[in-house]
């Protein structure tokens, strides 16, 4: 069975073409590389909606998990340049879920929430036999925009920088390092173990949509955002692409990927190119704005780097590096998964 989101085709061919009813008021609705939906409430402001599961990761603890949801949430919504407003919350929780962890989970997520300025408007939450860790419920995130200043994966043009924050495998660093700290850390040593422990609060776009956002969106500067999830930069990349119905050249060269990074994925036997890294942002920007924006977002200690641009659709998906130039795909899964189970099969910790 395959883990993670399913393929490109299955969501072509099952989802999009079973919607329920059209609605006129819906500007964009549910699309391969789009984080978000817009629908118009008025002739001058729309609102953007996103969703996500809520997890529950026992290695990580409640507070550090609640953490991890809320800002998995806001950085999807954040991608629109503007921060979340309201929250709803579907909890479906394990049996052996205690109410004082449950409690431990809310009093995080609540505070996190109060910190990005978003209101809880509504939910349900319950226990129920057959829910295991680590997905314990869905949430949507929501905020009321300027109808001519929110910003979709799908506004980028031909020409288009590609920046890219943080570097790759964010999220696979900051998880498996925490749910297998053992044997991580006999693997990497010290030093190494050290700064991979430290990417769990790396993994959130919140911050650098914002500041990127702020030198100017559309015309003005950033003209598309997506942040790196499952199949990592690489389907990021590829996702913002598509949405926008452009191609891509990436110099991988350019992709940064830390030592503890690069140490971790070789234990896992991962490609930190196509492996889960939440914590990434993709940027696509006007040429001439570029320099503005990688000033801003390194001057609030963001690392960020042009890894390629973004060119018209004819010309496909090309990855170069220093053996040349080659055509990359869509990543059929993101090892990840495959990863993490296997190595809880092993008795790793």
């Amino acid at each position: 069975m395959r883990l993670g989101k399913p393929s490109p085709n299955f969501l072509r061919n099952v989802i999009y073409n079973n919607l329920g009813a059209q609605r006129s008021e819906l500007l964009v609705g549910p699309t391969f590389g789009v984080d978000n939906a817009i629908y118009r409430i008025g002739p001058e402001r729309v609102l953007v909606a996103t969703t996500d599961p809520l997890s529950y990761l026992p290695s990580l603890g409640p507070r550090a998990s609640a953490w991890l949801s809320v800002h998995l949430l806001a950085s999807d919504l954040t991608t629109c340049g503007f921060s979340p407003q309201f929250g709803l919350l579907d909890f479906n929780l394990p049996p052996g879920l205690s109410d004082y962890n449950f409690a431990r989970y809310w009093d995080s997520f609540s505070e996190e929430c109060r910190k990005l300025g978003v209101s809880i408007i509504g939910g349900h939450t319950g226990r129920y036999p057959g829910i295991d860790y680590s997905i314990i419920g869905g949430g949507v995130a929501m905020a009321i925009v300027p109808r001519n200043r929110y910003l979709t994966s799908a506004m980028a043009n031909d020409g288009d920088d590609i920046i890219l924050t943080k570097g790759a495998a964010i999220e696979t660093t900051a998880v498996l390092t925490r749910a297998f700290s053992r044997t991580v850390k006999k693997a990497l040593g010290r030093k190494l173990f050290e700064k991979a422990w430290s990417y769990l609060g790396k993994v959130s776009t919140v911050d650098e949509a914002l500041i990127a956002s702020s030198v100017g969106v559309r015309g003005q500067g950033v003209t598309a955002m997506h942040d790196a999830t499952e199949g990592g930069v690489i389907a990021g990349i590829f996702e913002l692409a598509t949405a926008s119905k452009l191609g891509a050249t990436v110099d991988l060269e350019e992709i940064l990927v830390s030592e503890e990074t690069l140490q971790l994925c070789h234990l896992f036997h991962l490609d930190p190119l196509v492996s889960l890294s939440e914590g990434s942002l993709i940027i696509a920007s006007l040429p001439s704005k570029t320099k503005t924006i990688l000033d801003k977002l390194i001057s609030q200690l963001i690392p960020a780097k042009v890894v390629g641009r973004l060119t018209s659709k004819h010309q496909g998906y090309k990855a170069v590096n220093r053996k040349g130039t080659r055509s990359f795909r869509y990543p059929i899964f993101d090892p990840y998964w495959k990863a993490y189970s296997s190595a809880i099969r092993r008795g790793w910790s």
